[in-house]
């Protein structure tokens, strides 16, 4: 393009809008039109590389800071990706482009190509036909180590999936300071890791039959990942029962059952923590728990940064959660992104559909519509007004920061603890509302009762009258279910339904299960020397003809003789006299059994007082 084209278009636009709406406007696409047909004769017969090319020799021209350049970066992007890389040439380029879009260096020796970071760099050995025989991580000061995962990005020219997984790795080794600060910190960081190992090598008693569900779930440490040089330290700590399930009760289908994990890192703090340059364990008690050293006898070193579990994902937790976990770190969650608001609420954001439009006030009332098998439908309502107070106001936490390797048991539990709770209540929470012209067969109020426990009121299947089950869960491995106003006399029936609901960790299942069983008793002649509990008694795991599917994001069950009553329940109309019948059933049951907490630490000097004596780890470890 001339200058005097270039000044020609300058000029133009100029031309103000009320120019362009005149007659002036026809002048100036009349210019336009003719510029751009000129520019495609000139570049008609040029290949994308010599395109790609002048792009180039244009950016590496000193720039004009009055003049932005980033439509050259973005045009330089796309020539990139409709490149054919077919040589190493292409190849290099397009890795250089990746690693200026994360912020790293990049450098060339001959056939091999170094992306580079402050503490690591990536290792990439090119073939003549633009292929990759080699993908190398190497961390500071540690020798390269082969990388298969992006290996295979590089060879299936991935690109995209690789600079995501890249823009990972660059997170994990992004830690705050100067040069000397992150080099301590990282060293830091790798003995945290290698004592956190040693913790979740200690023996220990199993408590499920699945290997892995157990080393999750109950692990001292979770599952243990151990940070590989493409993949950051991560505790794998709760999964939901169904996941791990081996039995062919469970037919999924696009369930949510998932792993809750956390990566271990390194985070930027205001204040100054002493942090462990070595190991903190040198020994174990004649129980072979870890006997920790004081900061002041082990080696370690005051820096403005802490240890972080950046949780994956994110966890929605009650404030009386949040408030311990500060009272076992002495350190506080980071309240710059929080918002609080009902429990139910923080979990019905994430399962809402992302076009739906259900945002309702903290004190309106939500009702959630569960499809299950056999075209059963049931109907939770969560009152607003109920759960809008300040036991189940809770927020979202992503990360948790802490100082001493003896935190992580304790904070894993009262993360599997708050988990669990989140996963009973998200299984009657769906992505479904219910509509003014949905018809459900069976209703159900869910109320909160304290910060541990719920209950759920429901008509009941053979009279008029409501019942209530009351679910207790003082800890992540127990769930105690009771049930109030069916007149069973059962104590057998409370056992069964806490077996079920640990199990299948299921609202809509165990209800399912209640009703199949409240039909088997009411419809069993009684007899003196056969009641009709026996099977009740005698059965304490879960039906077998229990078939679960969730395609809105929720457990769902229906069993062979599901009731469906007769008459018309709304539980909104009866909510109040729902309570009136069962509060006197159910205070007693709650105050007559105070809350055992097992997460009550005192600031980090808890820790100092076991740890300067030598004495053993708390029963956590």
């Amino acid at each position: 393009m001339k200058v005097a084209d270039i000044k020609k278009v300058e000029t133009l636009c100029q031309v103000s809008k009320r120019d362009r709406l005149s007659g002036a406007g026809n002048l100036f696409f009349t210019v336009m039109k003719s510029i751009i047909s000129q520019l495609h004769l000139k570049f008609a017969e040029k290949t994308w590389n010599e395109t790609f090319q002048l792009v180039r020799r244009c950016m590496d021209r000193r720039k004009d800071e009055s003049r932005p350049y980033k439509p050259l970066v973005r045009s330089l992007e796309r020539l990139q990706e409709e490149l054919n890389v077919s040589c190493m040439k292409a190849m290099r380029s397009r890795l250089e482009m990746i690693a200026k879009q994360q912020g790293m260096g990049f450098h060339i020796t001959e056939a091999t190509c170094y992306l580079t970071a402050d503490l690591f760099y990536l290792e990439v050995v090119l073939l003549p036909c633009g292929g990759v025989a080699e993908v190398k991580v190497a961390p500071h000061g540690g020798f390269p180590v082969p990388s298969e995962s992006f290996l295979q990005l590089l060879r299936s020219k991935h690109f995209a999936e690789f600079s995501v997984k890249l823009a990972g790795l660059f997170t994990q080794y992004n830690i705050p300071g100067d040069n000397v600060i992150k080099l301590k910190l990282f060293a830091s960081l790798q003995c945290l890791g290698k004592d956190l190992q040693q913790i979740s090598h200690l023996p220990r008693e199993p408590k499920d039959s699945d290997p892995q569900v157990d080393m999750i779930n109950n692990g001292r440490i979770g599952c243990l990942i151990a940070g590989r040089e493409d993949c950051p330290l991560t505790i794998q700590f709760y999964i939901t029962p169904t996941d791990g399930m081996k039995t062919s009760d469970l037919q999924m289908a696009n369930t949510e059952a998932f792993i809750q994990a956390a990566h271990v890192t390194v985070g930027v703090s205001y204040e100054t923590h002493n942090l462990q340059m070595a190991s903190v364990i040198p020994q174990l008690d004649p129980q072979g728990r870890p006997v920790f050293l004081p900061f002041s006898e082990a080696p370690c070193e005051a820096l403005p940064a802490c240890f972080l579990l950046k949780l994956q994902p994110a966890i929605p937790m009650m404030l009386s959660f949040v408030i311990k976990l500060r009272q076992i770190t002495d350190m506080a969650i980071p309240d710059v992104d929080l918002q609080w608001a009902p429990l139910p609420k923080l979990l019905t954001r994430r399962s809402l559909s992302a076009n739906s439009h259900e945002e309702t006030s903290d004190e309106q009332d939500t009702i959630f519509t569960v499809p299950l098998p056999g075209g059963v439908m049931h109907s939770y309502v969560l009152p607003g007004a109920a759960w809008e107070v300040v036991p189940q106001i809770g927020t979202v936490v992503d990360s948790i920061p802490f100082t001493h390797p003896a935190h992580v048991p304790a904070l894993l539990e009262l993360l599997r603890h708050q988990s669990a709770i989140n996963t009973l209540l998200r299984s009657c929470i769906t992505s479904e509302c219910a509509g003014t012209g949905s018809v459900c067969d069976l209703h159900f109020e869910v109320l909160p009762e304290s910060e541990t426990s719920f209950s759920v009121t429901f008509h009941r299947p053979d009279t008029d009258s409501l019942a209530v089950l009351l679910v207790n869960v003082p800890d992540p491995r127990q769930i105690i279910c009771t049930l109030f106003g069916v007149g069973t006399g059962d104590p057998s029936l409370n056992e069964y339904l806490s077996t079920v609901m640990k199990r299948f960790m299921s609202i809509p299942v165990t209800l399912t299960t209640l009703y199949s069983k409240l039909e088997e008793v009411t419809s069993a002649p009684l007899s003196p020397g056969h009641p009709a509990t026996t099977e009740a008694e005698n059965d304490h795991s879960a039906p077998s003809r229990i078939v679960v599917t969730d395609t809105n994001g929720a457990l769902t069950a229906s069993s062979q003789s599901a009731a469906v009553p007769e008459d018309g329940f709304s539980v909104s109309g009866s909510a109040s006299y729902a309570m009136s019948v069962a509060k006197s059933e159910l205070l007693p049951e709650i105050n007559t059994s105070p809350a055992v907490n097992p997460y009550m630490f005192s600031p980090v000097g808890v820790f100092s007082h076991w740890v300067t004596n030598g004495s053993q780890l708390s029963e956590l470890i």
